[in-house]
């Protein structure tokens, strides 16, 4: 029976990928097997010796204390994209938000006072504060091409904007995902300079913090919506601020709530609703539960943001699961330790990446206790296992 704790509220579409058979799912339970959670800050847990894994229900990581589970031989794992449909609608929301003054019109419209006949009246004298313009044939600029900014990218395109992108690091997968007529970017600077909307998708890391700043505000076009979906952080919400009073900067749309924002001219910040739907958080926690459940039971590795990836198909006999520091002759100690308990290996799989090495092994027969050990003995080992 593996024991699974969960930090914050799990949907039950992914709580019910667990079978009851053999997992069991508190809030408070002793000893946990693995840890399910969205936003609860990890930081200063005194996390059990027994957890195996870490799954969070969404994509961000920086409430999981990383390094310290990649030195403890625990994978963390993410859900990339299970909410990507739910951020890009709200970047198209905030994009109409700007452009058309909705929500100063909404409050305009609210307080108005009288009779009907004098509301009327009112609207129409008013209604020319309020004027937008249209996002057909504006550039949307979109820093970060994972899931969320290709989906941002390609929807920005059937809208009728032009779009500029930037990605060092995009991916093989991510780029056939991407539309041909998405333009390439060869630096964050290069991209500022030239779109009318700039939308971010990109983990908060010191590469990423302020990425907007008074700087670089200097060499963005007059009039520029800035929208920050992503990370509070990435954008230097004082530098914004100015640039909004100085007639600099068009609008900035956040989801992250502040002093200095919330009641700021010409910004809008919603209380971080980013993956806030019913659908992005059931695709979250069925994609992080069946992650988690498969590394449980068959050790294989899928969107964890510091192990490497492993897939071995089991074809039978019993498995071992290594991890330890990726460093020489690893795979050899390990092979030696199973060939002098007299085990013939039937399938082996051997990752890294970074620090970390991953191996699996399927065996013939049962892995004796005392192997487990000598294995666990052998220097730079950080975790083993058996399934």
């Amino acid at each position: 029976m593996y024991k699974i704790q969960t930090l914050n509220n799990i949907s039950i579409a992914g709580l019910e990928r667990l079978p009851r058979e053999s997992y069991e799912v508190a809030s408070e339970i002793n000893h946990p097997d693995a840890i399910l959670l969205r936003s609860f800050n990890m930081h200063n847990m005194d996390l059990p010796e027994t957890v195996m894994a870490i799954g969070r229900a969404g994509a961000g990581v920086n409430n999981i204390p990383v390094d310290k589970m990649s030195a403890r031989g625990v994978p963390v794992f993410n859900a990339p994209g299970a909410n990507a449909n739910a951020v890009k609608e709200l970047v198209v929301a905030g994009m109409l938000l700007a452009a058309r003054n909705i929500c100063q019109s909404w409050e305009f419209s609210r307080n108005l006072e009288g009779t009907d006949e004098e509301i009327h009246k009112q609207v129409e004298a008013g209604k020319k504060n309020f004027g937008g313009f249209e996002l057909p044939g504006r550039t949307l600029g979109v820093i970060g091409l994972g899931a969320i900014g290709i989906k941002v990218a390609n929807v920005a395109l059937k809208l009728g904007m032009k779009v500029v992108g930037y990605d060092p690091d995009i991916t093989v997968q991510s780029a056939w995902k991407l539309s041909s007529n998405v333009q390439k970017s060869n630096s964050v600077d290069d991209l500022l300079s030239r779109v009318d909307f700039v939308t971010f998708h990109v983990p908060l890391v010191d590469a990423t913090r302020n990425m907007i700043n008074a700087e670089r505000l200097q060499i963005m076009k007059d009039n520029v919506t800035i929208l920050n979906f992503a990370r509070n952080g990435i954008v230097d919400d004082e530098a914004v601020a100015a640039a909004i009073k100085a007639g600099k900067v068009n609008a900035y749309i956040c989801d992250f709530p502040s002093n200095l924002l919330k009641q700021h001219e010409r910004v809008i910040t919603l209380p971080h609703l980013g993956a806030s739907t019913k659908e992005a958080e059931d695709n979250c926690a069925i994609m992080v539960a069946d992650q988690v459940r498969e590394y449980l039971e068959n050790g294989n590795i899928l969107n964890s943001v510091n192990f490497p990836e492993v897939q071995m198909p089991r074809d039978g006999g019993y498995r071992i699961a290594v991890v330890n520091s990726n460093v020489p002759n690893m795979v050899g100690q390990i092979s030696t330790a199973l060939a002098n308990a007299g085990l013939n290996i039937i399938d082996m799989l051997n990752k890294s990446r970074g620090e970390i090495a991953y191996t699996l092994v399927d065996v013939e027969a049962a892995i004796p206790d005392a192997t487990i050990a000598a294995i666990s003995a052998i220097e730079g080992v950080l975790a083993v296992r058996t399934m």
